[in-house]
């Protein structure tokens, strides 16, 4: 296994950190995971620049010391070599951490069938500062491995009031009363580059967007069900375990093939 550390390439599957470094202690790191189409950061569904927008936009806010960008770069160009999905995390010293995955085994499966959800409720599983990706993703690890015991492969992350948010891993969409729906920002809900490339797209073709809070009233109305993010694109939700029962929603293709038109638009000029 490869990964880049602070200006190196490095062979193997381990970190050395201080033991008082703030990364280690308190999850103190802002992050972004990307998917590389075809070798090529330039890559229109890359989205280079909007994850290092993200990055940049966290390390401001933090006030921490922005990293070296064009050694950023080259740990990227290194990294993506062997791996399609490549996590950038940058420490505030500015430092910098880039591992890489390959694609889910799966993916196409899941595009194609759905996957189920499980309703995070009855335990605090909401993201710590939801506006910006950082190294404490506890609520979101937590929920995943409680959907993963309920027999589910992702979990719906939901706020006090009992509204829907987002998933673990990524942001939700649904169909219903003839429009989209996608919770809002304001909601606390991390703003997903797929989320924005999507929303953009489809309000480009004049396609209407309800970004209300999604509460019990728009749960009622959705017919269908999906989730984004960089890496698996668009995955349709048909089932929903909640407390005591399964929601159900629709695989229509048609309204799928329109959300994955919206992602895929940056690529074709739409």
């Amino acid at each position: 296994m490869s990964y880049w550390f602070d200006g190196q390439p490095i062979e193997g599957d381990r970190i050395a950190l201080a033991i008082n470094e703030p990364a280690f202690l308190y999850g103190a790191t802002a992050f972004t995971t990307l998917r590389v189409y075809q070798h090529c950061l330039d890559h229109p569904l890359t989205y280079w620049g909007d994850h290092l927008q993200r990055l940049r936009q966290t390390i401001d806010t933090f006030q921490w010391s922005m990293p070296d960008w064009d050694r950023v770069r080259q740990g990227v160009d290194w990294v993506q070599q062997a791996f399609p999905i490549l996590r950038i995390t940058c420490f505030p010293d500015g430092r910098e951490l880039i591992t890489g995955r390959p694609l889910p085994p799966d993916l196409a499966q899941r595009q194609r069938q759905g996957i189920t959800a499980w309703l995070a409720t009855g335990n605090p599983y909401q993201r710590a500062i939801p506006h910006h990706k950082t190294g404490n993703y506890l609520g979101s690890w937590l929920a995943m491995q409680q959907a993963q015991r309920q027999g589910a492969a992702e979990a719906i992350l939901i706020d006090a009031a009992g509204q829907w948010l987002e998933t673990s891993t990524g942001n939700l969409w649904g169909w219903g009363q003839g429009q989209w729906w996608t919770p809002p920002l304001e909601a606390g809900l991390l703003p997903g580059i797929a989320r924005q490339q999507v929303l953009a797209q489809l309000q480009n073709q004049g396609i209407p967007v309800c970004q209300d809070p999604w509460g019990a009233e728009v749960i009622r109305q959705l017919e269908g069900l999906a989730y984004t993010n960089a890496v698996v694109q668009v995955v349709p939700i048909p089932t929903v375990i909640a407390d005591h029962s399964r929601l159900r929603f629709n695989l229509e293709s048609a309204l799928l093939q329109e959300l994955r038109a919206a992602f895929e638009g940056a690529e074709t000029g739409i």
